[in-house]
């Protein structure tokens, strides 16, 4: 959990020279672990985002926005009651916990001033955030119960027991010495589980920074720690302190006396605010992101499923329908036997010379119950069923086939999708195109609108090839967009032959012929339809091109299904 003490104090005291006397504008709860409170103070709104999300719980200003669901959660109807047109008088922490109290100057009812409080608890899975009175009685809570405490309005708020020491009232250094145990526990160990605010990872950070050995140090060493760590939570809310990202997932808090060291101070320095924005801000996209492409891959698959099942039963039809022309000729050798058949006799088969087959033998099997001309009446219906069963069965594995092709480009533009923009226009065409009515939930509907940019535009991935632009599809509607309007009728067209790939467009301002195109140009558009296909990996790979012009869509085909003529053929190796 990079989110410790450190950060927590930092935060506090950056946030105190914006928010304190800010008024409470807006109040929104954009899911049921966030909550925004839009503040205006000196002329700016500002907006601090208060998150209980277990991965990511967080309190910081906030520049991006999120969406605003269309019915408000109850708690949110409740902080708008009680905040909304508050100031802002205070902002806390005791020690280097991670429990942040906002203290707000409102009227009630009556219009008389009263002291109410919004506690932010930072505690991973027990994240919460709590409206008090100012005696500490709670008005309610995001989250009633966590594993030790009721949160219930009318009880009494209890801040969470501290067991640990506080490093902060340790005067000098032969004191801190004093705390560490003779025995042979790590430094590491030693300071997460002795004092408040102390987290793995900056525990781990910091002994990088002094290079200190975590199980092998000295009383240099130790002395050495002890002064850095006095220095930065003395220099904490300055311009001296700043987090670094240190993994994908991780950051950690660190103090770098030369840092900034102008001699000016900045004003208003909310360093350690802006980074973790940035980081919370991506991390939340990259897990929307993998979420996303994961949910419309579960609906993709259900559906790939269900045709392969058709196509299994079609397949299971024609080859019933192939035997057709064997159910004719038991007929007709029975109509021309029919003669040397006894009626008053049943047969369960009867062997006939075959004069399709050189007039060898050929036992046809009987129905007891019914009579021979019956039989012969039941082979012929059977034939024609079959025959027209056939020309049926054919055209639908065709569709089946076409719905395969094109669930499989789906599937292909998953795999190659890179933002949420991608992710959402993939599921505008699916909502459009595949039955997804028993294979989304409706709470996934929801995601994927809340999410969906209601300006957004296409926005095409383009790259300068020797001076030429060359966009590239990511998608069956960036495809359909890049062939069918935006391409210009002299612009080269690119596509990696019978498989899945992205469209890719050579503009062609000049209006230059295909063969005064520079072939290096060519080849290396070429290369990328390649390499954005679902051939990428393979050899010698044959890539069509022609111009625009000749790239047209057939009447009802689905989103992204072309077909082209006139074009010519490079092989990627």
């Amino acid at each position: 959990m990079a989110f410790d003490g450190f950060v927590t104090k930092s935060v506090i005291l950056e946030l105190k020279e914006i928010i304190v006397g800010a008024k409470v504008n807006k109040i929104f709860e954009p899911t049921k672990n966030d909550i925004i409170l839009n503040l205006y103070n000196n002329g700016q709104n500002y907006n601090l985002s208060l998150c209980t999300n277990p991965e990511s719980c967080r309190i910081c200003l906030s520049k991006y926005p999120k969406p605003n669901p269309q019915n408000a959660y109850n708690f949110c109807m409740l902080l708008r009651k009680y905040l909304i047109g508050g100031k802002i008088i205070n902002i806390s922490n005791y020690d280097l916990e991670r429990t942040i109290e906002i203290r707000f100057e409102c009227y009630n009812e009556l219009n008389d001033l009263v002291i109410r409080k919004l506690f932010i608890e930072i505690m991973s899975r027990q994240s919460n955030i709590i409206l008090t009175n100012s005696n500490n009685i709670i008005i309610d809570a995001l989250k009633h119960f966590d594993n030790s405490r009721d949160l219930l309005p009318a009880h009494e708020y209890n801040f969470t027991p501290i067991s640990k020491k506080s490093f902060i009232i340790i005067n000098n250094f032969e004191e801190f010495l004093n705390l560490i145990p003779s025995n042979e526990t790590s430094l590491s160990t030693f300071l997460t589980d002795s004092f408040i605010g102390f987290s793995k990872i900056f525990v781990k950070e910091t002994l990088n920074k002094l290079k200190i050995s975590d199980n092998n140090y000295s009383k240099e060493d130790l002395s050495r720690l002890f002064d850095y760590l006095k220095l930065l939570i003395s220099n904490l809310g300055t311009n001296k302190v700043y987090c670094m990202q240190i993994s994908d997932k991780d950051y950690s808090i660190f103090y770098d006396s030369e840092k900034n060291s102008t001699g000016k101070e900045e004003k208003n320095n909310i360093e350690v605010n802006n980074f973790l924005d940035d980081f919370y801000y991506r991390k939340e996209q990259t897990s929307l992101f993998i979420n996303s492409r994961n949910n419309l891959l579960k609906i993709v698959s259900s559906s790939l499923k269900k045709v392969y099942k058709k196509l299994e039963n079609i397949n299971s039809k024609l080859k019933e329908c192939e035997e057709k022309d064997k159910f004719k000729l038991y007929g007709e050798l029975l109509t021309a036997n029919l003669y040397k058949i006894d009626s008053s006799f049943n047969y369960e088969s009867f062997t006939v010379e075959n004069y399709y087959d050189n007039n060898n033998l050929i036992t046809i099997p009987l129905d007891v119950s019914i009579s021979v001309q019956k039989n012969i009446e039941k082979y012929f219906k059977k034939y024609n069923k079959l025959k027209n069963a056939l020309s049926i069965v054919s055209e639908q594995k065709k569709e089946a086939v076409k719905e395969l092709d094109y669930i499989e480009s789906i599937v292909f533009n998953l795999s190659n999708a890179k933002t949420l923009n991608d992710i959402n226009e993939v599921y505008e065409e699916i909502a459009e195109n595949i039955n997804t009515k028993n294979n989304v939930s409706k709470n996934e509907k929801n995601k994927f609108r809340n999410n969906k940019n209601p300006t957004h535009k296409i926005e095409i991935e383009s790259i300068i090839i020797d001076g030429f632009t060359v966009y590239i599809g990511k998608n069956n509607i960036q495809n359909d967009y890049i062939s069918l309007k935006f391409a210009r009728p002299n612009d080269i067209w690119f596509h990696s032959q019978k498989v899945h790939g992205s469209h890719i467009l050579l503009r062609n301002p000049e209006n230059l012929g295909i063969d005064e195109i520079p072939e290096n140009v060519l080849f290396n558009c070429a290369r990328l339809a390649k390499e954005n296909s679902k051939a990428t990996s393979s050899l010698n790979v044959p890539v069509d091109y022609c111009l625009a012009k000749f790239v047209k869509k057939s009447a009802g085909s689905k989103p992204g299904m072309v077909i082209y003529n006139n074009f010519k053929t490079i092989i990627v190796k």
